[in-house]
């Protein structure tokens, strides 16, 4: 998600190879400029964040190790606003959150997201409200999006966003929900018809925050019409939008800093759960190629059950690992996102996660041809896959529309997978796996 970024960053520093080198450090400077400026850093931005890391790694002695802290110091106060940072909670429940925003710029996809997160990762009771009468897809859309993650939404076409937002507050108190989301209108350019209808809804449902989300692919114009709304309408976070899909991705860099409004979360993929808390002293630590192990912890602790997870270890330990349990694992995969932003909090290993590109697990075709596999076993086959001789191998390929040459090696990556998992989860099994890391990694910045 940092590729740019984190690479325009190794390689101004991979510059300073000698003590005291004045010429190498001007190099490495010269060459951060560029790329940031490239990866459209505000100029103002990058002015302010190079003069200040010279001149304390001149201070503090020319040498690598002064130039990364000089660099990772100054990032985090640029990315660090006045405000909270992630969710933070009402003391009285519900939290309510008016989602505002220009049309197309995901604010419906996110306020799913957002409610999702909650729901999962926080364990929350949530409400989303559809507040945006002026789309006639919205509703439709958010019908659809909490429909699949199991929320409530509350929607009425024929009233108005203030009558529905009332009623819907009333039910949230009533009901103990935990967390109220309200979508709003957008418009193509902003308005004062917009502006006047976000006044209207906010001193109805007198909001705890009001996050502004902006389309990260428009670059500096999402700078731009965030200040606008923080002056017309009042602010307290940004979220940014499609920040997979913006190669360049500097606008994260300086949207706080210049809009002096705290970047709460960032969309960082397609699929509903990829939707990342921005936390500056971790988003530093993984532009520097060290990785967001707090934040992965956060999100495989709420989604992988403890109890299961020593359950499945004993089974690998023994051998046992079956059908049953790679779909369940499958499933659980799902709910963490992408790959590639799982990869990217793992400590050196961006690089991997940028030669992952977009892979999607659940929708490749190996995947697919697995479970049509597994969904023509019996019972008794996908608890014990040793039963399977060539007569119902024969009968697999079939019943999934595979060959059995298809089938036969499916089988056998299986095999040979829960041989590695076994064999990990020996005894110096984790040796093991941190060499393999070494190996696959693209090389984060040494620390």
């Amino acid at each position: 998600m940092f590729d740019t970024l984190t690479s325009s960053f190794k390689g101004a520093i991979d510059k300073i190879r000698f003590y005291d080198d004045a010429k190498a450090l001007k190099k490495a400077i010269t060459e951060l400029k560029k790329s940031l400026l490239k990866a459209d850093v505000h100029h103002k931005v990058v002015k302010e964040l190079l003069s200040v890391v010279e001149k304390e790694t001149k201070d503090k002695g020319i040498g690598k190790e002064n130039f990364l802290k000089a660099l990772q110091s100054h990032l985090e106060k640029i990315l660090t606003a006045k405000g909270n940072q992630g969710f933070v909670f009402a003391s009285k429940p519900p939290t309510i959150v008016l989602m505002i925003g220009l049309q197309g710029s995901g604010k419906t996809t996110t306020t799913g997201k957002l409610a999702y997160f909650l729901k999962e990762q926080k364990k929350k009771k949530v409400m989303v409200v559809a507040g945006d009468l002026q789309r006639l897809a919205a509703v439709e859309q958010l019908r659809q999006i909490t429909s699949q993650i199991d929320v409530t939404l509350i929607a009425d076409e024929n009233s108005t966003p203030e009558k529905i937002v009332k009623e819907a507050i009333k039910k949230a108190k009533k009901e103990l929900y935990d967390v109220v989301l309200i979508d709003t209108a957008g418009r193509l350019a902003i308005d004062n018809e917009l502006m006047d209808e976000l006044a209207n809804i906010k001193k109805v449902a007198n909001p705890d925050e009001l996050f502004y989300v902006a389309d990260a692919m428009t670059g500096m114009d999402a700078v731009r019409t965030a200040q606008t709304f923080k002056d017309k309408v009042g602010i307290t976070g940004v979220v940014l939008s499609k920040y997979d899909g913006d190669s360049k991705g500097g606008v994260a860099l300086g949207i706080a800093h210049q809009v002096g409004v705290p970047l709460r979360f960032i969309g960082a993929g397609e699929k509903i759960p990829d939707l990342e808390q921005f936390i500056p002293d971790r988003i530093v630590s993984r532009l520097m190629g060290g990785g967001d192990l707090e934040s992965l912890a956060e999100k495989t602790a709420n989604i992988i059950d403890e109890k299961k997870a020593k359950q499945l270890t004993k089974k690998i330990k023994k051998g046992k690992f079956n059908f049953n349990d790679f779909l369940e694992q499958m499933e659980s995969m799902k709910k963490l996102g992408s790959m590639k932003s799982i990869m990217g909090m793992i400590p050196g290993m961006s690089g991997m996660a940028k030669q992952l590109g977009d892979m999607d697990l659940e929708n490749s075709s190996e995947i697919k041809m697995i479970k049509a596999m597994i969904n023509s076993m019996t019972k008794k086959e996908r608890e014990n896959p040793e039963l399977l001789n060539n007569t119902r191998k024969r009968r697999l390929a079939k019943g999934a529309g595979l060959s059995q040459m298809q089938v036969n090696r499916v089988l056998k990556q299986f095999k040979n997978a829960g041989k590695m998992a076994k064999q990990l989860s020996g005894k110096g099994g984790m040796r093991q796996m941190q060499d393999m890391m070494k190996q696959m990694q693209g090389g984060g910045i040494p620390r």
